[in-house]
């Protein structure tokens, strides 16, 4: 199985999860993601009574954000940059898919 397919399905759409299982699932420190928080990187976290909690689309960005930085040692505003890009093709990927279906 890959990573991606703990992604996929509705459980993800409708959970949060906390700072702690975000930074286990992207295999980075606590640290990185307060970081990251910090400088406005994940417009899809939001803080719950000081308690940070991340929808799906958060930990997809989280894990892109880390890759990015990771592979091509981006700095944490460009790897976010690329991960709105990514993000918006897949809207638009989305979007396209839907209008197929249609008659």
């Amino acid at each position: 199985m890959q990573e991606d397919d703990l992604l996929s399905g509705s459980f993800m759409e409708e959970s949060w999860l906390t700072l702690e299982q975000v930074a286990a699932a992207c295999a980075v420190e606590p640290t990185w993601l307060m970081r990251h928080l910090d400088e406005g990187l994940f417009p899809h976290a939001e803080s719950v009574a000081g308690v940070w909690r991340f929808s799906g689309p958060a930990l997809l960005r989280a894990r892109r954000m880390r890759q990015l930085e990771r592979d091509f040692d981006a700095v944490p505003e460009l790897a976010a940059l690329v991960a709105d890009m990514l993000e918006e093709m897949d809207r638009l990927r989305a979007h396209l898919h839907g209008l197929a279906r249609e008659p």
